[in-house]
């Protein structure tokens, strides 16, 4: 059986729609063999009563609101203890907001599991050059480098997990609920655990993401908290893993990706560059690398690694606050739009993939600073 989990929180306006493929991407390719199941936090708008006038064609449908802190990873960890307790045999995670979303989705992220071929599936997409920020400067490179796995979109959002996978979430302790994992630290978490653990990642290719984009320098700084934060934490549990991880393996890609373009994202530059200047003075961090950000509000990406390893170093030593980073990413972010503003996305992705380089090339240097400060 497989379980078609949709966390929600005020999404009235998409939570239909993504209900009514989902089930119809369960008739066509695996014979109605699942549930479709809302995981919502106290939604006020009428999430739950548009979830559940979705017309499913005779398809379980459940709507609950979930217990614990409010955020993604709560509502996800409850979606684990119904596929536990009904003993699915996978489950495929869909953003409440996305518009793009297509049956065959159904089977590209469950098809992998229930043949025996892989126990997680991330999403591959195509996605606007300026679309998936933390992922493209920080996510991306960071769990490439470290953990030797070239999964593109790390925190997507659309999963497919295994019986193996969620078991290995639930075997964790309660404590892990109360920190940035049950917020937006969920995926970078789900993703992490399964590569580190050594079960079998593919990727599925999906095409086109689109659902409500947000404009980095507006609107991600939360998310950027709850999400480095857990990045830098699970560094600390897997330290071994990734310093004993050399090189970068491909991650096989599921599927063709469909010929389509992603929608027009449009990012203020000059509010970006205006935040980026009001970083503040990091004891541990190059001044030269301060005083540049101060003056043109943008970074060069070689500066952005030493950033990153810089405080990712001082988090383990309890000397990082993760909100004093947000302006440097502003200025990344900044720097980026700036050099691409005329490339097309595919031009961009170029540019994203020598960054990584820069990221793998700097990785010695990271290990010899985390052994010699520990």
């Amino acid at each position: 059986m497989i379980v078609v989990g949709i966390p929600s929180y005020n999404n009235a306006d998409t939570i239909k729609r993504v209900a009514e493929v989902a089930a119809e991407g369960l008739r066509r390719y695996f014979k109605g063999n699942g549930v479709i199941v809302n995981s919502d936090g106290g939604s006020k708008d009428g999430t739950r009563e548009a979830f559940m006038s979705a017309d499913t064609g005779g398809l379980k449908k459940e709507s609950f609101e979930y217990e614990g802190i409010p955020g993604k990873g709560s509502a996800m960890r409850a979606i684990f203890e119904y596929a536990r307790e009904h003993n699915a045999d996978a489950i495929v995670f869909l953003d409440s907001d996305l518009r793009s979303v297509k049956p065959w989705w159904i089977d590209r992220l469950a098809g992998p599991i229930i043949s025996g071929d892989s126990d997680y599936v991330t999403p591959y997409y195509t996605r606007h050059k300026y679309d998936g920020t933390i992922t493209n400067h920080i996510c991306y490179p960071m769990t490439s480098t470290l953990y030797g796995k070239k999964v593109r979109q790390p925190i997507g959002g659309d999963f497919g997990v295994g019986k193996k996978a969620y078991e290995l979430y639930l075997s964790k302790p309660d404590s892990i609920w109360s920190t940035n994992v049950a917020r937006f630290g969920i995926d970078i978490w789900m993703t992490t655990t399964v590569i580190a653990n050594g079960l079998r990642v593919v990727q599925a290719a999906l095409g086109a993401k689109i659902h409500d984009v947000k404009d980095p320098g507006k609107h991600l700084s939360p998310m950027f908290i709850q999400v480095v934060s857990t990045l830098f934490s699970l560094m600390i549990e897997y330290e071994n893993v990734w310093k004993n991880s050399e090189g970068i393996d491909d991650v096989p890609i599921i599927g063709e990706s469909p010929d389509v373009k992603p929608e027009e994202l449009k990012v203020d530059l000059d509010n970006l560059r205006e935040k980026a200047k009001l970083v503040k003075d990091i004891e541990f961090l190059d001044g030269k690398i301060i005083d540049l950000v101060k003056k043109y509000g943008e970074i060069d990406s070689n500066s952005w690694v030493e950033v990153v390893y810089s405080f990712a170093v001082a988090f383990r030593d309890g000397k990082a606050n993760v909100e004093d980073m947000i302006p440097l990413y502003f200025a990344r972010v900044a720097s980026f739009v700036k050099e691409t503003e005329n490339m097309s996305t595919e031009e961009a992705e170029r540019v994203i993939e020598r960054q990584l380089e820069d990221f793998m090339r700097r990785k010695v240097d990271l290990i010899k600073r985390w052994e010699n400060d520990s």
